[in-house]
């Protein structure tokens, strides 16, 4: 279980974090913004990434993902197609398609519909660009909800992209275990949440335990 402290003081405790790191960490939690503040600061800084440093990272964290024991006792696994500035998942979802049932989010008007990307399902670029199986909607059971974000918060607090889709999607599954995946430079001490926003029950990073809110 996480101690309330604060990150910066965990991070600086464990670990040999870079300056560069800390020093964003510092700026985030010590500012308060208000989201489209905060997404504008977070997009900044994925630019300022080389896709070198997102890639490696990306690895870090998926490995963290793979050796977990709720995705490793997972028989019904969400994930998400990455865009080029999000956690990379796309060779996981290669490697893992033939062992679990692998589901991901299709984009439907102002909902998320989840697909399974099953044996003989091709992947086809849909909205917002994202790569979205060419099958069927799934409506079956999930164990686990791999999601992504802009930022999260070490109370499990996530700041998407703007629209809601995925508030939307995970009230419908308020039983199923949630882990948030990100960069070291997106999980603050906290984010700006409404009551609307939904809670996330883990989040991986390379540069902490996981985190329970």
């Amino acid at each position: 279980m996480y101690k309330k402290e604060s990150l910066f003081a965990t991070l600086s405790r464990k670990i040999n974090v870079s300056s560069d790191f800390l020093f964003l960490h510092l700026f985030f939690s010590r500012k308060k913004m208000d989201k489209k503040t905060l997404r504008q600061e977070i997009r900044a800084r994925k630019k300022s990434c080389s896709q070198v440093q997102l890639r490696d990272e990306s690895a870090r964290i998926m490995r963290k993902l793979e050796g977990h024991p709720d995705f490793q006792r997972a028989e019904n696994v969400m994930l998400y197609a990455s865009l080029p500035d999000e956690v990379q998942t796309l060779d996981f979802i290669e490697t893992w398609r033939d062992s679990k049932r692998i589901i991901l989010p299709t984009v439907t008007g102002d909902d998320i519909i989840p697909v399974e990307l099953s044996a003989g399902s091709t992947m086809v670029e849909g909205n917002f660009h994202i790569l979205e199986p060419d099958n069927h909607p799934y409506e079956g059971p999930l164990d686990l909800i791999v999601v992504p974000g802009m930022a999260f918060d070490r109370h499990g607090h996530r700041l998407g992209r703007g629209k809601g889709y995925y508030d939307r999607f995970l009230i419908k599954y308020p039983d199923v275990k949630t882990i948030g995946i990100c960069f070291s430079f997106q999980l603050l001490d906290a984010v700006p949440a409404e009551p609307h926003d939904q809670v996330i029950d883990e989040i991986i990073t390379i540069y902490s335990e996981d985190l329970i809110p």
